[in-house]
């Protein structure tokens, strides 16, 4: 049988990335012969002994698209899981210190949860033009993007310094005992020292991601817990005759980690071979106005869609509060819980997005329409197994986290709700990264904005608070139910919504891609 065959030279671009090139999108005719279409590799025929094509079964294509995507997924699963671990090593240790510290690291937390995620959405501009240099093979173009993401980096690292310097301020104005104050405003403005880093280990981060590798951010990732542990234990308690510094050891600690990722991910790419064809560092390059235009204008959409959720999730968390410590101590266990499995589709969605950027820069529309169409399948089954596990061992799960039964059964309660939102939660994260490597973030941002801040949030108040002056406000309060009832409203409009989207972006670009017929050829 004869089969089409992909090039040498493109066989061997690949092998120089690292990257196994069966995983890859073209074909072409034997060298020799007329020029032919680009194919994608999951559409290839072969020929049998009769002439005929065949198709390839699709299911093997499609395992072996699941397998591409696991492949570059699970070390940033391992990495995401060690950053949260992370948090719960410093809530921890502060929780030792005394209840005092413990509240104030929460404070401190919530802020800087906020303006680290709204970072990661700005800098995330220089994941999709990567990848689609990658698929170009533009290997000059890819250290370009990433010297002029290293400048971007810096004007954001230090305009985010000084807005967290300010926001230390608002806890001047909460109701709060002086004890928490001091301890939450000194953790915000010692964690602020990390926020330059934590910038330029974005772009690294979203640069080594795009060319496929994943593992480094992994191994770091984990070598930062284990050394933010130890800080902690220095630092918080006053060990081995370090201050004893309280909840503000917690913050010192994490802006440690935070260079220290820097510095580790330098080291290793400095090291490896794989980042030797894209080397950023070979030359130094000015500010490229026109590059940085282009980063902002990808980057921004982003950091809105990113801030939008996460001070949704915040705001929620703190009008639930006029309900006691009950509810709010259910709403944190659910959150959590739901946090530590939203890590998986989360995971699969940033490869997502380097697998669709790659196919598109390759001129390969079809090939990035299916990966997005697998890459929305697989997190569809991992929704389905998490909503079930969820709403079978609801009030295990809540057992595990508190020994007190009231808090227990509440938190059991909103387990049961936040199953259901497992489905369109998966969904909708993986639709916005695969839009994502079409480099289209606007209109996905209006979406996420009037899903979140639009018809999330008021529902919550509606059901969650039941103001009288409301219409169609029930007669009780349903309290923390009642904003979660809500977030799984906004899920399913924003999921179904960027379904739409994606359909609409990946059939317009397939249709783009087509040759058109010449006149008087039909």
């Amino acid at each position: 049988m004869n089969f089409f065959q992909i090039s040498s030279e493109k066989i061997g671009f690949y092998r120089k990335l690292g990257v196994n090139p069966n995983d890859y999108f073209w074909a072409a005719k034997t060298e020799g012969k007329s020029a032919q279409p680009k194919i994608p590799l999951f559409m290839q025929l072969q020929k049998n002994k009769n002439a005929s094509a065949t198709p390839r079964p699709y299911l093997h294509d499609v395992l072996l698209e699941t397998g591409a995507l696991w492949k570059l997924a699970w070390p940033i699963l391992v990495g995401q899981l060690a950053t949260v671990g992370m948090s719960v090593v410093d809530v921890a240790m502060a929780g030792h210190a005394s209840a005092a510290d413990l509240a104030g690291v929460a404070l401190g937390v919530s802020i800087w949860n906020i303006v680290i995620l709204t970072i990661m959405g700005l800098v995330m501009s220089v994941n999709p033009m990567v990848a689609h240099h990658v698929g170009a093979r533009n290997l000059d173009a890819v250290a370009h993007v990433v010297r002029q993401g290293l400048w971007k980096a810096l004007v954001v690292g230090a305009t985010a310094f000084v807005l967290a310097q300010s926001a230390s301020f608002v806890f001047d104005y909460m109701p709060i005992e002086p004890e928490v104050r001091d301890v939450a405003k000194s953790f915000v403005r010692v964690v602020s020292f990390g926020l330059p880093a934590f910038t330029a280990y974005r772009v690294l981060y979203g640069y080594s991601t795009s060319i496929n590798q994943t593992k480094p951010m992994m191994v770091i990732a984990l070598a930062a817990l284990l050394l933010n542990g130890l800080i902690n234990w220095l630092l918080v308690f006053g060990n081995l005759g370090f201050p004893a510094l309280g909840g503000v050891g917690c913050a010192w600690a994490t802006t440690l980690c935070v260079w220290f990722n820097l510095i580790a991910l330098l080291s290793w790419m400095h090291c490896s071979p794989a980042y030797r064809s894209t080397w950023p560092f070979a030359q130094y390059e000015a500010p490229n106005n026109q590059s940085l235009r282009h980063l902002f204008k990808l980057g921004i959409p982003i950091g809105i869609t990113h801030f939008a959720e996460t001070s949704a999730f915040s705001l929620i968390a703190l009008l639930i509060a006029r309900f006691g410590s009950r509810e709010v101590s259910a709403h944190q266990i659910a959150l959590n819980f739901t946090s530590l499995t939203f890590m998986v589709p989360l995971s699969i969605a940033l490869a997502l997005l380097t697998r669709v950027g790659q196919s598109l820069g390759a001129g390969d529309a079809a090939a990035a329409r299916f990966r997005s169409w697998v890459g929305i399948a697989v997190t569809v089954v991992f929704s389905l197994f998490s909503a079930l596990c969820m709403a079978t061992f609801s009030h295990w799960i809540a057992r595990a986290y508190t020994i007190d039964i009231p808090v227990a059964q509440a938190a059991a309660q909103l387990l049961m709700l936040a199953a259901l939102f497992q489905l369109p939660d998966c969904i909708q994260v993986a639709a916005m990264s695969a839009i994502r490597g079409y480099k289209v973030t606007r209109a996905p941002m209006v979406l996420h904005l009037t899903a979140f801040w639009g018809i999330c949030l008021p529902l919550g108040c509606l059901l969650g608070l039941a103001p009288q002056w409301m219409p169609l406000a029930p007669t009780h309060p349903m309290g923390a139910q009642g904003f979660w009832i809500a977030l799984t409203v906004g899920l399913t409009i924003s999921a179904t919504g960027l379904l739409a989207m994606l359909r609409h972006t990946a059939n317009g670009a397939v249709l783009k891609s087509l040759p058109r017929a010449s006149p008087g050829t039909i």
